[in-house]
């Protein structure tokens, strides 16, 4: 063989084993970009230790109750998680045009937020199977003056939407019903598209309030807020039945299975169909009776009246203020249930009772007993509130959201230039804006969203009721 021939040779084998490590440091490279990739699959969690759910801040989704993580699709999550024995982690995305880049750059595991099943949505995930199927409803207002009932009568066809204005975000499956429900009804439709960071709540609201006539949501999440706004209508129908499912990674294909397999069996648990119940099946309105007048003649106003008193004078409290919270509560029921699971004279949470030595089977004494040692934790968290009459109110309000709620709306009040010291007008106006995206994602807050009137009510009407019992 000649030299020449001896260095061809030779040259051609390095080449060779240059294109073979080039081929292997592919191959390593697209191997660690897979194993990224898929580190949001099932065998990547259970390593991982955990599940992250990418969630919205909303009553169907994950919120902040007393103190307790709640929400129809949370719930069913760290039930899955519990089952396949990892913990549950919870990142809140308060734009929903980011909820897809962040599931696909793996930030997540599972999209959590009342997702309705598209084709164009499945272009860009993958969904599980439908946790619950619920059909679009229109949310109206009810009038009771008769000036507007006439003005703005309610809508009971779908052809009765024509000229009418429709506030729902562009990026929404209603968006697109609406847009189709033109074409059905042969007329238009005057759809108004909201910012992607205004909720679907925060539109329900907005009706309720007197802001915008319609909006449009899933009957689910409507059902929802009928227990929050008592004036919006959502009989009105615009769809059928749609799948709504949480939202997976398309490189999640062990997960997707696993889960499925998963739901298909728990859907058939008697705990799902309490879960489903809880925030789903609207309770019976409850009458708020007058106050019992014949017994505050008498010099009565509960059975209790003597236990009250006793464990009130232990810390020198009011004990016609711990009668009116407990009217509020369970109108002096010992066996109440409430939302949540909430139980008892004062309708203690699960997590809350047991540290102050009261569960459900608790007689009534001892729930008055664990309850005054409550009021009085809360009452030294607002210590620095100097009136004693704001202070109670700033107790109630802790009472009936947690105090992580009113704590966020006393920094929102320094921030916005109001008095953190004063509930009336002040606070009470940051614990109404906690609903709103604008505020609920602040820095300064830190317990989320949460539908802050009802507990300006609560507060108003606990104070009233506590006049009427005390006489002052």
């Amino acid at each position: 063989m000649t030299k020449v021939s001896s260095l061809l040779c030779v040259l051609i084998l390095f080449i060779s084993l240059l294109a073979c490590k080039g081929e292997n440091d592919t191959s390593n490279s697209s191997s660690k970009r897979n194993l990224k990739l898929n580190e949001n699959d099932l065998p990547g969690i259970l390593k991982r230790g955990k599940i992250i759910v990418l969630a919205e801040n909303s009553a169907t989704s994950y919120f902040i109750y007393k103190g307790k993580k709640l929400g129809f699709e949370y719930e069913i999550l760290k039930e899955f998680a519990e089952d396949l024995g990892v913990a549950i982690e919870v990142k809140l995305v308060n734009d929903l045009t980011e909820m897809h880049e962040k599931l696909n750059a793996g930030e997540g595991d599972f999209i959590a937020c009342n997702y309705t099943v598209t084709m164009d949505r499945k272009q860009d995930i993958e969904f599980t199977e439908p946790i619950i199927q619920s059909p679009q409803v229109l949310i109206q207002r009810v009038e009771t003056d008769p000036k507007l009932i006439k003005q703005h009568p309610l809508l009971t066809s779908q052809l009765e939407l024509a000229r009418k204005k429709i506030f729902v975000w562009e990026g929404s499956s209603y968006y697109q019903r609406l847009i189709n429900l033109q074409q059905e009804i042969g007329d238009t439709i005057f759809i108004r598209p909201t910012q992607s960071h205004e909720g679907v709540e925060e539109l329900i609201e907005m009706v309720s309030n007197g802001q915008i006539d319609y909006t449009v949501c899933e009957k689910n999440v409507a059902d929802i807020n009928c227990r929050f706004f008592d004036n919006i209508d959502a009989s009105l129908k615009i769809s059928f039945d749609q799948k709504i499912a949480l939202g997976l990674n398309k490189k999640a294909p062990i997960l997707k299975k696993k889960f499925n397999e998963w739901l298909n069996q728990f859907k058939k648990n008697e705990l799902y169909a309490f879960i489903k119940k809880k925030y789903f099946t609207l309770p019976e309105k409850e009458v708020d009776e007058n106050l019992p007048t014949m017994k505050i003649r008498k010099g009565m106003i509960s059975p209790f009246d003597s236990h009250l008193q006793k464990e009130a004078s232990k810390y020198n409290f009011e004990w016609h203020l711990v009668a009116a919270i407990i009217y509020q509560e369970s109108k002096f029921n010992p066996n109440a249930q409430g939302f949540g699971g909430a139980y008892g004279l004062m309708q203690f949470m699960p997590g809350t009772g047991p540290q102050y030595n009261v569960y459900p089977s608790s007689t009534a004494e001892q729930q008055i007993t664990g309850g005054m040692k409550y009021i009085n934790r809360l009452l030294k968290i607002w210590s620095k509130i100097p009136d004693p009459e704001q202070r109670y109110k700033f107790m109630l309000a802790s009472y009936n959201a947690g105090p992580g709620h009113v704590i966020d709306a006393y920094k929102l009040a320094e921030k916005h230039g109001l008095n953190p010291k004063v509930w009336d007008n002040n606070v009470a106006e940051m614990v109404g804006n906690l609903g709103k995206r604008e505020f609920y994602t602040d820095e300064v807050v830190k317990s989320g969203a949460f539908r802050g009137q009802r507990t300006v009510n609560y507060v108003s009407s606990v104070m009233s009721k506590y006049h009427a019992f005390s006489g002052k």
